[in-house]
Order: structure tokens, then C-alpha cells, then sequence
């Protein structure tokens, strides 16, 4: 089958909704050859977070951090993803995934996978455990302690923690009692000392309660930070809870829930059925049940059998039981095992408007590139204009945000200044349903016109738009990201926040609020693209069109950068392309079920993933339109979705072509160059789903993209005051870089005539 062929086969996968068809039409076989695990793919992912804990360029807090980060992914990733497969097999469902696997079969790899993770988490643990110690940050014992600390910590416990503490008997008149998600619980079986009576007691530890408690510095060493565990100080003080009981053995466990959320399609109160369906989330089915393995036999013995957990869902952890409350220990008082701070910019094109973003936005598009400069240009875009009596409307998209939102509360402010608000709150984000709820109902009192979205999709389009009267005329001001409204998150995510005042644009975001307000399709697009109806085949048109390129013997390339790649139409197409002879660049931050370098089938496919000091979370899609990368000439794209099914047939989202000559400089010359470039945080990803650190060739120079962008101002945010002082451009030509070819490394300069990309991956660590 010609590369055109295939192209076009991809397209055929999807059903009459635009949607994928369910299963694998290849035989398993095959189909392991052309796709990689979804949920290995995940794993290998965390898999690189945890490696960042064991990476020495780090300060020792934020590879803590790091540690952190990766227990708490895997936590998450039991509550919903593994769930889901368990409650497949349960189910007796045979389906097979896109690569060939029985959800059986899934189920037994990501055990054998995550085993051999977490038993590198606890090693990892072991080994900060004694750097920190060595930096006089300690987690100490009983024996440890002074007489006056001793009585501090007893102060302490009854002041603080006993009135939250209630132990739960186990007995005939006592069941089991129900055990919260993620809850640490200590297990403890006592005596009584006048018959020597054995009996069973639980303790949840509430979450409330710090893990680790800081005791008070020492004058005798006044430089030591000194840390006990909670479960340590509670058994201290058993007298306290169980007077006259004395603990003959005692354990630490926790137990993770299945934690997704399953709604009627045809729900007549979103909103109900959301809170309906929190509430069995709480108590969702064990999927995983962890236990202090230096907890005695009899012991753990009674816990797994009143949780009546089936072998392969309980696990002994050779360590420390819920490793994702380190982050704790990250103390402020120690900025020198930390990273930098730097100085987050503002753009100095809305200063040079004197604040006037309106001003700004008209003059020129911009685009704004968190977190190296600041989400308050989103918080001013949006109270400038609630302050401006001008303007007649506002429409915003709400996905996720923080508690006390500045982007809620300038929504309501605009109610009371007499402009109609309409506020599309997305209740399906994960884990923050409740939140969502809770603020959503605070605009409805305020007068906002809240629209829930559908319930069929997932609205995670980011939009905004305000409507201006200027004269005898109604302009309109969009927004759109491919991050949340969180300006916590906007710290510590890479995202593009994109702001313009063309009217096309204008048209086609308000046609997009209609479809999710009003259910009116979208069919009319003018610039923009949309799921769940355009963005997979916008991105497969482009995809044709660089085969045709390199058909024609014109340069043919595309770069991608997003979080995953899982959509089998879109993979199919990239793997044509490759046979085509397209040049292909992908940097994907997480899930790649796509194989690059396999010999006839994605040999001109080369993939990296950035785990560094920040989150990458930007997508963007670019395709060269006959002119190697970078070019003027390219189609650039950036969007809220990623190259999943999901994104692409279940959810609302925008893609935005980018037509500013500034902003598509920035964009492709800027950002995507660096991303291409990083030799400091990168890591190549193999066809058998595995990665490799990718390391400078001797005489190369390091770079590190997140530095790059702390350090130097933006394009299309650069004020005429700083134009002549800024810096040159990324280039590429900076350093030789290599390609794989079958295995072999070549020079990059064998590709010049088709105008790829190629990036250097040879790095010998095997993660």
C-alpha cells in the first residue's frame, strides 16, 4: 500500500461519529510491532519523573520533589487507570488494545512494570534519606529525643493531634470499618494487661494531619531541621488512645480506590449527577492495598482478609508507605536545596501601552509563554475589561482553576458592572469535580450564566472573549490557551496564552461557545479547527500535504509537541509519512504509543520527552508547507488538545492557526528550536517504549531550554524598548546532531535536501 493509502486508511478507522472504532483490526502480533502500551507507555513516563529524583544537577529538595511527584502519578494511575482494566477483567472483557493485549494481559505487564518501579522509588528514597542527613536535615526516632523535646511532643500530641485521632475496635460487635482512598491507617493489635487479651484496633491517620512533624530547633543545633513521622509519634502516645491496652504489634497500610467517575448519558441535572457520583467515588472498590512489610504475618494477615483483596492487589512496601507525602520535608529555610527563583517577566508590549491591554492586543497580536512570564496578563486582560464600561460581554471557558480564582471573582465583579457573563464550567475535571461544583453555584448566585457543558464531551477548550463597542462599531477580543485558568499551575506548566483582536478569530471562538452553550455545531469554522468534529482531520490534511511535498522531491517536515500521542488514525498517518520520506520530530512529554525508528515503518520519526524543572503541557503542530523547518513559510498551530482519542472525539477543544509573523517567529523559532535543542533535560525515546537520556557530543555546548526562556524575553511580548537588545534567535545550526538510521548514527547533513530535524539522542542511560 502506497504512503497515501495508508494515509487514508487511518482516516477509515474512525467510525461514523468521527470517533475511533473500537478495538484492533491487526493481529496481536502485528499490532505490537506498530503501537506501543498505552499504559506502559505512562509508566515509562513516571518512569523518567523518578529518574529525575536520582539526577545529581538537581538541588536535593526538588529531586525530592520529583519523588514526590512520580508516587503521587502512580497513585492516581492505580485510582483510574488501573481500575478501569481490573473492572474490564472483572467484567470478562476480551477487547483487545490498540497493540494487542487482553486487559488481562495489560493487567499482568503493568504489574510486573510497576513492581520493579516502586522498589526504584524506595531505593531512590533510601538514598535522599542519607543525603539529607548529610545536609543536617533529619528524620529522627524516640531514641533521638531530649527530655524537653519528649515533653514538647507530648504537648504537642494532645494539643494537636489526640482530639482528631479515634482508634476503631475490630470484633464482633465492631466490622471492619470502611477505609478512605489514599488514607494511611496504622493497624495495631494489643492486650489487655489483667487477661492478656488479644484485640484489634484500627487508626486512620486523617489527612489533615501533617505526615511529618517538625520538632523545634535545639540551641545546641541550631542548624539542623529535625522531622518525626506521625505514625511513630502516635504509638508513642497509645496510652493516650487505648489506656490500659499495651500494642503487641502495629503496621502501617493505606489502600487506593477506584476513583472514576461513571455518569448517565442522558443526566437531566448535571450537576447531581455529579455529586451523586463523588460520593461513590469515596467509596470505590479497592484496586490497591499497601503494607508496611516489616508489619508482622498475623497482622497483615487479618488486614488483606477484611479487605478480602485478592493476592495480586496487595503489596508489602519495603519502605516508606506513601512515599508522595516526602514533598513535606521541602522546607522553605533551605533555599540552597532548592532551585532558583527567577524573575517571572510581564510583557514589556503592554507596558509600553501603559497597562492597556486592549491597546496592545489591537496593535498587534501577542502571545504570552508561561510561566516565564506572568499569568497576570490574563487576571489584567480580564480586569480591564470588567472595568471598562465599553464593554458589553464576556464568555470564558473554566476547566480548572484555584481556590479564591482571581478569573472567578473578576467574572462576578462583571455581573455587578451590569455586562452579561456566560461561564462554561467544565464539571468533568478530574478530581476537582467538587471544587467545580462549589464555585460554579457561586457565579450562578452572582448572576453569571453558567453553562455546563455536555455531557456526552469534555469541554477543555481554553477560550475567552470579550465584546468591546469602539465608536460605531463591536470589536471582539479573544483568549485562547493551551493551559488552565490556574495561576498556581501557570508557575510550574509550560503553556502559550494567545491574544488577539481579529474579528475572523472573533467569529470562530463565538461559534464555538455556541456549540457548547446551544448545541450548534461548529460546521463553519473559518481559521479555527474544533473536536469533536475538525481538529484530527485538520491535522491529517497537513499530514497528506507534506507526503505530496515529499512526493515531489520538495522538503517535507513536521513538528509536534505535546503531552501524548495515542490516536491510532493520526499515528497511521505519521507512520505514512515516514514511508513517505517526511522528515518527523515529535516532543512528547508523556504517553507515545507511536514506535519511531522502526526500519519500513517510522525510520524518519524521531521522538524526545523534556522532564525538567517545569511541566511541558504546550501543544503545538507544525508542518513545513514545502520549506525545511524553521520556516516562515510553515503552518503553526497551537491548541488545547492532544493526540488522543479522547481529545480528538470526546472532548470540545480549539486549534488556533498562528498568522501574526511575530507570534509564529516565537512559536516555531523560538520555542519549538529550544524544545529541539535541549541537550540538559531530554530524554529519546526508543521503538521499544523505552528511553535514553540524551547527553552533548563532545565540543557541543549544554543547553537547557527552561533556562533559555527564564533568561531571555520573549518575541511578540518584547516592548520597542528592548528591541535592540534582543537576543539572536535559537539556531539550530549551533551544533552538528545526528539521526538514527537503522540503529546506525548518521550526519544530520544527509538529510539537508529534505530539510529535517534531527535531534541527538545517545544517551547510555537505560531508565
Amino acid at each position: 500500500m502506497v504512503a497515501k493509502d495508508q494515509a487514508e486508511a487511518a482516516s477509515e478507522t474512525l467510525d461514523a461519529d468521527g470517533a475511533p472504532k473500537g478495538g484492533t483490526s491487526l493481529e496481536p502480533a502485528e499490532a505490537r510491532q506498530r503501537y506501543y502500551n498505552r499504559e506502559l507507555s505512562w509508566l515509562q513516563f513516571n518512569r523518567r519523573v523518578l529518574a529525575e529524583a536520582g539526577n545529581t544537577s538537581h538541588p536535593l529538595l526538588e529531586r525530592l520533589r520529583f519523588l514526590s511527584i512520580s508516587a503521587s502519578n502512580l497513585d492516581e494511575f492505580y485510582m483510574v487507570r488501573v481500575a478501569g482494566i481490573a473492572g474490564q477483567v472483572a467484567a470478562g472483557v476480551t477487547t483487545l488494545s490498540e497493540d494487542g493485549l487482553t486487559p488481562k494481559q495489560q493487567l499482568d505487564e503493568i504489574e510486573t512494570f510497576v513492581d520493579d518501579l516502586v522498589d526504584g522509588m524506595q531505593s531512590v528514597w533510601r538514598d535522599l534519606s542519607e543525603q539529607l542527613e548529610a545536609v543536617d536535615l533529619h528524620i529522627v526516632e524516640e531514641d533521638d529525643l531530649t527530655a524537653q523535646e519528649l515533653a514538647w511532643l507530648s504537648t504537642t500530641f494532645m494539643d494537636r493531634f489526640f482530639p482528631s485521632l479515634s482508634p476503631l475496635a475490630v470484633d464482633p460487635a465492631h466490622p471492619f470499618p470502611f477505609i478512605g482512598n489514599r488514607a494511611l491507617t496504622l493497624g495495631i493489635e494489643v492486650t489487655r494487661a489483667q487477661d492478656d487479651v488479644r484485640a484489634h484496633n484500627l487508626l486512620p491517620i486523617p489527612g489533615t494531619l501533617p505526615r511529618f512533624i517538625r520538632l523545634p530547633k535545639r540551641d545546641d543545633k541550631a542548624g539542623t531541621i529535625r522531622f518525626m513521622r506521625i505514625e511513630t509519634v502516635i504509638m508513642m502516645h497509645l496510652e493516650q488512645l487505648l489506656p490500659g491496652r499495651e500494642a503487641v504489634a502495629h503496621g502501617l497500610f493505606r489502600v487506593l480506590r477506584d476513583s472514576d467517575l461513571e455518569l448517565q448519558e442522558k443526566s437531566e441535572d448535571l450537576v447531581s449527577s455529579f455529586e451523586t457520583a463523588l460520593k461513590r467515588r469515596r467509596r470505590g472498590q479497592v484496586i490497591r492495598l499497601e503494607l508496611d512489610a516489616k508489619m508482622p504475618d498475623r497482622l497483615s494477615s487479618f488486614v488483606v482478609g477484611k479487605h478480602r483483596s485478592a493476592e495480586r492487589t496487595t503489596v508489602l512496601q519495603k519502605g516508606l508507605v506513601g512515599l508522595a507525602d516526602v514533598s513535606q520535608l521541602i522546607v522553605s529555610d533551605r533555599p540552597d536545596l532548592t532551585f532558583k527563583p527567577f524573575n517571572i517577566r510581564f510583557p514589556e508590549r503592554i507596558r509600553h501601552y501603559n497597562g492597556d491591554c486592549f491597546a496592545a492586543i489591537r496593535a498587534k497580536d501577542i502571545v504570552v509563554h508561561h510561566p516565564y512570564e506572568s499569568f497576570d496578563v490574563v487576571v489584567q486582560f480580564l480586569r480591564q475589561a470588567v472595568a471598562d464600561p465599553n464593554v458589553m460581554a464576556i464568555k470564558w471557558t473554566l476547566y480548572r482553576t484555584s481556590q479564591n480564582s482571581p478569573i472567578v471573582q473578576a467574572l462576578t465583579e462583571a455581573v455587578e458592572a451590569g455586562k452579561a457573563v456566560t461561564a462554561v464550567v467544565e464539571l468533568k475535571a478530574r478530581f476537582d469535580e467538587a471544587a467545580n461544583i462549589r464555585w460554579a453555584r457561586d457565579l450562578e448566585n452572582a448572576g453569571v450564566h453558567v453553562v455546563y457543558g455536555l455531557v456526552e464531551l469534555k469541554t477543555h477548550a481554553k477560550l475567552g472573549l470579550v465584546v468591546r463597542r469602539e465608536g460605531d462599531n463591536v470589536a471582539t477580543y479573544c483568549h485562547v490557551g493551551t493551559g488552565n485558568y490556574h495561576p498556581m499551575t501557570a508557575r510550574v506548566y509550560t503553556d502559550l496564552s494567545f491574544f488577539t483582536a481579529d474579528r475572523t478569530i472573533g467569529r470562530d471562538v463565538s461559534r464555538i461557545f455556541n456549540f457548547v452553550t446551544g448545541y450548534a455545531e461548529p460546521s463553519k469554522l473559518e481559521m479555527m479547527a474544533a473536536s469533536p468534529f475538525g481538529i484530527r482531520n485538520r491535522l491529517l490534511e497537513h499530514i497528506n500535504e507534506e507526503i505530496a511535498h515529499a512526493k515531489a522531491g520538495r522538503p517535507a517536515s513536521i513538528w509536534m509537541k505535546m503531552n501524548s500521542v495515542v490516536d491510532a488514525p493520526v499515528i497511521e498517518a505519521l507512520y505514512a509519512a515516514s514511508q513517505a520520506g517526511v522528515s518527523i520530530d515529535l516532543v512528547v512529554r508523556g504517553i507515545c504509543c507511536l514506535r519511531p525508528g522502526v526500519p519500513g515503518l517510522s525510520e524518519n520519526i524521531r521522538v524526545r520527552s523534556i522532564i525538567g524543572r517545569f511541566l511541558e503541557h504546550a501543544r503545538i503542530y507544525v508542518f513545513g508547507n514545502g520549506a525545511p523547518l524553521p520556516s516562515p513559510r510553515a503552518h503553526v498551530y497551537i491548541s488545547s488538545a492532544d493526540l488522543m482519542p479522547r481529545n480528538l472525539s470526546r472532548r470540545v477543544e480549539a486549534m488556533l492557526p498562528i498568522m501574526n509573523e511575530t507570534v509564529h517567529e516565537q512559536i516555531l523559532g523560538q520555542i519549538m528550536v529550544a524544545n529541539m535543542k535541549d541537550n540538559q533535560q531530554s530524554w529519546s525515546i526508543n521503538a521499544d517504549g523505552g528511553a535514553e537520556r540524551v547527553v552533548p557530543e563532545p565540543g557541543d555546548e549544554p543547553f537547557n531550554a527552561h533556562e533559555y526562556f527564564m533568561t531571555n524575553p520573549s518575541l511578540s511580548g518584547r516592548g520597542e524598548a528592548v528591541e535592540e537588545s534582543f537576543p539572536p534567535r535559537v539556531s539550530l545550526d549551533d551544533q552538528p546532531r545526528l539521526v538514527r538510521d537503522g540503529g546506525q548514527a548518521r550526519p544530520a547533513q544527509a538529510d539537508a535536501a529534505k530539510g529535517s530535524l534531527v535531534g541527538r539522542s545517545q544517551g547510555t542511560r537505560d531508565t
